[in-house]
């Protein structure tokens, strides 16, 4: 999988290492300070660091201008771009804009609808779905040309990646899905957060089945409860999210004022039993606005230190 892109999180896989990514939410206002001390926090710990791009359609600091931040703290940087809010013109603007920073990776998402958001009444976009995005960022990598057919004088080097939810129903197409994703040119995979261990591990059997495994690096997505409660909300209410009750018991079944270290825990063993897991190439921490948890967690895996890339 030679793709020649200056991306470090791609050398760390291609090398053969587990890779540790993670992410940060940008603030609702103009202080970059807040992804500068988030990024602090987890910067010795992770291989490159995810920006979401207005996640959950709540308008928050543009992803781009977040990424350039971490940029100049000489941090790697995963710029998340949605087709939500852009049609083909703004998506091909950014990519480039982001290239002109030297942000050598790149996650293509459709995004949350906005209805869900807070600006319900807002048009959406969608001139182009998350597997378009990627077939656009590879045409433009690969062939030096914009959509319209003209060459591009400094064509955009970014390593291209997609997500993936084991979880959605329906289950039997959710391997079809990543395929097609790996066939527009895919090549990392996030997923979305794992709690049921036996339902990921029986779609990983559908991935090598087909042999994608050898096709995209895939990271694992893993996120620490805070609370019982937070893993009731999860269950109950987050499409496509799979929350075995066994897990809800154990977080009830400790007093409140542990309860975050036990989701820590069950956090720390499930990446030790996605090690296991043939095809598995890192780990995507999500520890929504609790990134000082980030070390704790990557240490006690036996992810860190984290390797050089060469």
């Amino acid at each position: 999988m030679d793709t020649k892109t200056p991306s470090r999180l791609e050398k760390i896989l291609s090398a053969g290492h587990l890779a540790v990514t993670s992410e940060c939410g940008p603030p609702r206002g103009s202080d970059g300070e807040v992804i500068v001390k988030k990024a602090e926090m987890i910067k010795d710990y992770v291989d490159a660091i995810n920006v979401t791009d207005n996640q959950t359609s709540v308008t928050r600091l543009c992803s781009l201008a977040a990424c350039i931040r971490l940029k100049f703290m000489g941090l790697e940087a995963i710029l998340q771009m949605v087709t939500r809010d852009r049609n083909r013109i703004a998506l091909q603007s950014d990519i480039l804009g982001a290239a002109s920073f030297d942000i050598y990776n790149i996650l293509c998402l459709s995004g949350d609808h906005q209805q869900f958001g807070d600006n319900p009444q807002g048009q959406n976009v969608f001139d182009l779905d998350s597997m378009q995005l990627i077939q656009t960022v590879r045409y433009m990598r690969d062939e030096g040309k914009f959509l319209g057919g003209d060459d591009i004088e400094h064509p955009p080097k970014m390593f291209v990646g997609a997500a993936a939810n084991p979880f959605a129903d329906p289950f039997e197409v959710r391997v079809r899905r990543l395929a097609k994703k790996v066939a527009a040119g895919a090549e990392f995979i996030q997923t979305q957060c794992i709690y049921n261990l036996d339902k990921f591990e029986l779609w990983m059997k559908g991935v090598r089945d087909r042999g994608l495994h050898e096709k995209v690096y895939i990271l694992a997505g893993v996120t620490p409860f805070k609370s019982a409660g937070m893993a009731k909300y999860m269950k109950n209410r987050v499409p496509g999210m799979d929350v075995p009750d066994e897990v809800v018991a154990r977080m009830s079944g400790v007093p409140k004022e542990k309860q975050p270290e036990e989701g820590i825990n069950i956090c720390v063993e499930s990446i030790q039993r996605l090690k296991e897991v043939e095809g598995v190439r890192g780990f995507h921490v999500m520890a929504i606005e609790w990134e000082e948890k980030v070390p704790e967690i990557v240490e006690r895996s036996g992810l860190y230190p984290r390797p050089k890339a060469e």
